[in-house]
Formats: C-alpha cells, sequence, structure tokens
C-alpha cells in the first residue's frame, strides 16, 4: 500500500467501481437510519400507539445498529467484507419489506432490529473493504463519507416528499428496491480483500500465529482464542490509543449534532423573520428555518469528506486530526458569540459542518495505518462500536447540559472534547505503531 508521502496514484476502473459500490451502500444505511424518524410521524396514529412505545421500538434498532459492529467486524475478518455488505443490503431491504407489511406493534418492533443487525456489518465491512482494496486511501475514504452524508440529507427528505404523495406502507415498500439494486451492482463488482502490503513483518507473522489464519488476511471460522489473538495484536501496537481518539470525534459529533436543529431555530428565530409559510397554513407549526440550516450543515459535510480524503493521501492522518480537532474546538468557542449576526452565526455553523466532517475520512485512514490487514475488520468493529456506542452518550451529555445550564457551556464543553481529541490524535503519532 502505497504511503502518504508516496506520489498520488489514480484509481483505476476496478477501484472506482468498488469506491462507487461502498459509497452507494453507505448512503442507503443512512437513508434508512434517518428515514425512521419520519416515519415516525405517521406510525403513531397508525399502531394506535405513543411516542414512548415507539421511541423503545427505534432505541432497539438504533441499540443494534451500534452493538452490532464489533461482532460484523469479526466476520468480515473471517468471511470477507463484500459477503457481508451483499448481505447488510439484502437484510435492510427485507427489513424495510417487512416494515411495509407490518400488521402490529410488535412485528413493526421485530422489522426495525431486524434492520439494526443487517446494517451494523456495513461499516467494519465497508470500510475494511476500502482499506485493502484501494490504493488512493484517504480520497477512497473521502468519497465513501460523500454517499454517507448524501445519504444522511436527501434520505429523510426524500422519504419526507414521497410521504406526501404515497401510503406509508407503499413508500417503505419502495425503499428497499435502492438497497436491491446496489446489491445486484455489487454482484458484478470484483473485489480483492488479500494482504495488500500495509501489514509488516510483525503483522504477517502474527496472522500466522493466529487461529485459523490463512495467507490472504481472511480465516474461515470465529472463535474466542482467534478473537482474543487479533485483539492482542491490535493492542500490541497501540490501537488503544486510536480507540481514544475515535471515542473522543464520535462523542463530539453526537454531542454537537443531536439538539442542533433547536439551537439553530432558536438562534435564527431571534435574528430574522422569515415567512414563507402563511402562519394561519396547517403547514406553519412544521416549517422551521433551523431545520433548513441543519440540512445546509449536513451537505456541505460532503465538501469535508471530500477535503478529509486528499488530506489523508497527502499527509499523516494522525497529524491531520490533530489540527482538525483543534479547529473544532476554536469554532466551538467562536459558536456563541457568532450568535449576534445572522452573517457570522451562518459562517461558524457551515464551517463546523465542513470542520465535522472533514475529520472522518482521516479518522478512518488512521485506524487502518495502526491495524493489521488480518485484523481490519475487527479494528473498524471496535473503532464504531465506540463511535456509535460511546459516541451516543453525547446525547444525554448535550440534553443535560443544555436542561441545566445553556449553549454556551454546551459549546465550551465540546471544545473540551475536541481539545482532548487533539491530544489523543497527537499521541497516536507519537506513541502507535504503523502498521503500512
Amino acid at each position: 500500500m502505497r504511503g502518504p508521502d508516496e506520489p498520488s496514484i489514480r484509481m483505476d476502473a476496478a477501484e472506482r467501481r468498488i469506491v462507487g459500490f461502498t459509497a452507494g451502500s453507505h448512503g442507503l444505511v443512512h437513508t434508512y437510519e434517518l428515514s425512521i424518524p419520519i416515519l415516525l410521524t405517521v406510525w403513531v396514529g397508525e399502531f394506535s400507539t405513543t411516542a414512548a412505545a415507539l421511541g423503545v421500538v427505534v432505541t432497539v434498532g438504533y441499540g443494534l445498529f451500534g452493538v452490532g459492529a464489533l461482532p460484523g467486524g469479526i466476520l468480515v475478518d473471517r468471511f470477507g467484507s463484500k459477503p457481508l455488505i451483499l448481505a447488510c443490503l439484502a437484510g435492510m431491504a427485507g427489513s424495510f419489506l417487512l416494515v411495509s407489511l407490518a400488521p402490529t406493534l410488535p412485528v413493526l418492533a421485530a422489522a426495525v432490529a431486524c434492520w439494526g443487525l443487517a446494517a451494523s456489518v456495513y461499516h467494519p465491512a465497508g470500510l475494511s473493504l476500502l482499506s485493502k482494496s484501494v490504493d488512493e486511501r484517504g480520497t477512497a475514504f473521502g468519497y465513501h463519507g460523500i454517499g454517507g452524508n448524501l445519504g444522511i440529507a436527501l434520505g429523510p427528505l426524500a422519504t419526507a416528499v414521497l410521504l406526501l404523495a404515497f401510503d406509508w406502507r407503499l413508500v417503505t415498500a419502495a425503499l428497499a428496491l435502492p438497497a436491491v439494486a446496489v446489491a445486484a451492482y455489487g454482484v458484478t463488482v470484483d473485489v480483492d480483500e488479500g494482504d495488500s502490503g500495509d501489514a509488516d513483518a510483525d503483522g504477517a507473522d502474527a496472522a500466522d500465529e493466529s487461529p485459523n489464519g490463512s495467507s490472504d488476511g481472511r480465516k474461515g471460522g470465529v472463535s474466542l482464542a482467534s478473537i482474543t489473538a487479533d485483539t492482542r495484536l491490535l493492542i500490541a501496537g497501540g490501537f488503544l490509543i486510536v480507540f481514544a481518539f475515535v471515542t473522543f470525534s464520535g462523542l463530539y459529533y453526537r454531542t454537537f449534532l443531536t439538539f442542533l436543529p433547536d439551537l439553530l431555530g432558536d438562534v435564527l428565530g431571534g435574528l430574522v423573520d422569515i415567512r414563507i409559510v402563511d402562519p394561519d397554513s396547517p403547514y406553519a407549526d412544521q416549517f422551521d428555518v433551523g431545520r433548513y440550516l441543519y440540512v445546509a450543515v449536513l451537505t456541505v459535510g460532503v465538501f469535508g469528506q471530500y477535503l478529509g480524503g486528499r488530506i489523508a493521501d497527502r499527509v499523516p492522518p494522525e497529524r491531520g486530526l490533530t489540527a482538525l480537532m483543534t479547529i473544532l474546538a476554536a469554532l466551538a468557542l467562536l459558536f456563541v458569540p457568532a450568535t449576534g449576526a445572522v452573517a457570522t452565526f451562518v459562517a461558524v455553523s457551515l464551517a463546523l459542518g465542513v470542520a465535522l466532517f472533514t475529520v472522518q475520512p482521516l479518522s478512518q485512514a488512521t485506524v487502518a495505518a495502526y491495524s493489521p490487514s488480518e485484523a481490519r475488520g475487527l479494528s473498524f468493529g471496535y473503532t464504531y462500536s465506540g463511535i456509535f456506542g460511546i459516541g451516543a452518550l453525547g446525547s444525554t451529555l448535550a440534553g443535560t447540559i443544555l436542561t441545566r445550564a445553556g449553549p454556551r457551556e454546551l459549546f465550551v464543553v465540546l471544545a473540551v472534547i475536541a481539545a482532548l481529541g487533539a491530544l489523543s490524535a497527537t499521541a497516536v503519532s507519537r506513541f502507535a505503531t504503523r502498521r503500512d
């Protein structure tokens, strides 16, 4: 695998097909993830239930989406990425078909849980495939992130628009079709998940010693001994420091985004008076300019993903992360002072969106650089368990701070989290061992 200081090599046709397959799959994972909150407004009446009951349904699905990443990573190292991605797509499509047919709340809950399990394997599978099959690793992660951001921003919008014209059961059935199409395309994509040369001699030796080890970096069986051996291999290279960074990154991400629509709406409501919708219209309560700025923040993340990918191919990604987390700390401290005027507030909000998503390709490239090929899936499994699992505490943290204090204190805490992330990224470059 080419190092970050070596000349850039353009992707060939096979690599572009892999990037297209994974970016499309990534976009669909987040499309389904964020279409569920849109559908909740319909399900409350359809199933004659309460928001609390539906909250439990969604929590189970999202919980499985997070905790399933680790076992998903283990399966990737044993059976390869492409079969797991295809299974993910088939599982998500099947789950949404089951949602469309659900006659009762328990069946709906089972369908959403099935979606969570199916989707949970995607991140370790997709990122492992890119890290081992594409030479321009950072750029590939950037395009992959762009696919995810488009799913985050446009997926819920598409769902909401379709619900204006069609019954929710038809909409959820239709949502299954893109996954079938991407899976059909994926079947035609040739992948090479053999050792891409990014493991060092120690990593190769460890693969030989690992139970059920094979020369192609995959193992045919799952056992406690093999999982333990691979985990020890990761820890020996200082992966715990990398894990600390991704945890801080995930905590910042969730703390920042969870209540951002409300924060943006509150600030803009005090700065401007936009009346696109007639106050007497039945849609007036649904119009909130803060939601549209929130979508804009997610959309400009596309540029951040691309920028992060390009940076990761030109400098050691962990150094880029130190700089980016420092920038995020500074932007967090600027957020509240910027609320004095529309121009500065919008500028800081959009800058946060770009910087936040620039981190992701750099973070993924760092995980790949500091993990051996034969344990790559496991490394991303641990990574996304930290991001989605421990990082999920950011929602509680943000809610608690906003309840007991206010936005100023929230963004000071965000600055502290970013500073700790910058320190952990610096520690990665000093104390961890690169494997490529």
